[in-house]
């Protein structure tokens, strides 16, 4: 008997030990996802694009709120009359809101499309101490459009999907919640959201990153419910748009494994879907003409005004005022005709092409 009762409660030791364990790591994990992800997106001031950069657009700002209440900012971008749809814009993570996409909603406007972009939680003009988490991306999305369909101007033309990395992944899931989508253009997104978290930290804590990926899964499922578990994959069986999917093999931020290797695999002989596959485009970069110098041609510039410094900008002391002096050399000299005009038109000729041929489709 007493061993019987030693045993027992050796066991109960070891499994509190475990429970102890398991706590502290799944604490441990979801705090540096919230460190890493459930931070505010704030744009660079100095190399924000403007309005006024791009001739003949206009832009409409608006309020809307999300899940919680929180007011987020919306834009609606326009060039002309005469409209054959609406695209909606979802921007990724990390570089603030909408803005650094302007140029993809100037072209699309100055095409016949109005474009409606916006500011999601916890970036830019929006409200929010933080993005909150990966799926906050598809419930913005997800308010975002049933906003702009309530707009007058907007509300009997065909609503298509522009997203790029966080919003490529927002794209595809928000087909669970709005079928009505004619068609979608995804740029290095990705299928599930703890997929961003994963890919993202590899680099960072190796194969110890799969351990972390289930408890992520769990603290985002308590959190956003099924905006959580719903993936690109349920999207697109929840929906007849048409899908065109672009990734760079070298994307060094979403894994090209992460999406498009996935839907490749089981949608490549399914006409809805067009895959455009690069070998060398990155992933921030992926949209942009490869030929146009002027970014690299302004790093070499920036490069050589810190030569000519005469402090040690890296100093801890000097961070303050070489983050004045940096902004006023961007100010400076930054071209920003130069600087807002650096998409690859020929792809976007091909998106404008896919757009306008889903919509006919439908009619």
């Amino acid at each position: 008997m007493k061993k019987t009762g030693l045993i027992r409660k050796v066991i109960l030791i070891i499994l509190c030990v475990i429970i102890l364990l398991t706590g502290l790591w799944w604490a441990f994990c979801v705090k540096l996802y919230n460190d890493n992800i459930n931070v505010r997106g704030d744009s660079y001031e100095p190399l924000m694009l403007r309005v006024e950069d791009f001739e003949g657009l206009e832009c409409t700002e608006y309020k809307f709120a999300s899940d919680k209440g929180q007011m987020l900012a919306g834009y609606l971008y326009s060039a002309g009359d005469n409209q054959r749809g609406v695209v909606v814009i979802a921007h990724g993570f990390g570089g603030g809101g909408h803005n650094s996409y302007m140029d993809v909603a100037n072209y699309f406007a100055q095409n016949g499309y109005y474009v409606f972009a916006y500011d999601a939680t916890g970036t830019d003009k929006s409200e929010g101490d933080g993005v909150g988490g990966v799926p906050q991306g598809v419930i913005d999305l997800d308010h975002a459009i049933s906003f702009i369909e309530g707009k007058e101007e907007c509300a009997n033309l065909p609503i298509v999907l522009f997203g790029h990395s966080w919003g490529g992944y927002a794209v595809c899931n928000v087909l669970t919640f709005h079928p009505e989508v004619k068609a979608v253009i995804e740029c290095s997104g990705f299928n599930s959201s703890s997929d961003m978290f994963e890919s993202g930290g590899k680099d960072q804590a190796g194969s110890v990153i799969y351990a972390m990926t289930p408890f992520i899964k769990i603290h985002e499922y308590f959190k956003f419910g099924e905006y959580a578990t719903n993936t690109a994959m349920k999207g697109f069986e929840s929906s007849d748009a048409s899908v065109m999917i672009v990734h760079s093999e070298d994307d060094g931020v979403i894994g090209i494994e992460y999406g498009y290797d996935k839907y490749y695999e089981k949608y490549k002989d399914d006409s809805r879907f067009t895959f455009v596959r690069f070998e060398n485009r990155g992933h921030n970069e992926i949209f942009n003409d490869q030929d146009n110098t002027y970014t690299d041609e302004f790093n070499a510039d920036f490069d050589e005004w810190l030569k000519t410094l005469d402090y040690d900008y890296e100093a801890d002391e000097n961070k303050a005022r070489f983050k004045e002096d940096k902004a006023q050399y961007i100010t400076e000299n930054l071209d920003h005709a130069r600087w807002s005009d650096r998409l690859d038109k020929d792809l976007f000729a091909d998106f404008l092409n896919f757009y306008d041929n889903s919509i006919k489709k439908t009619f």
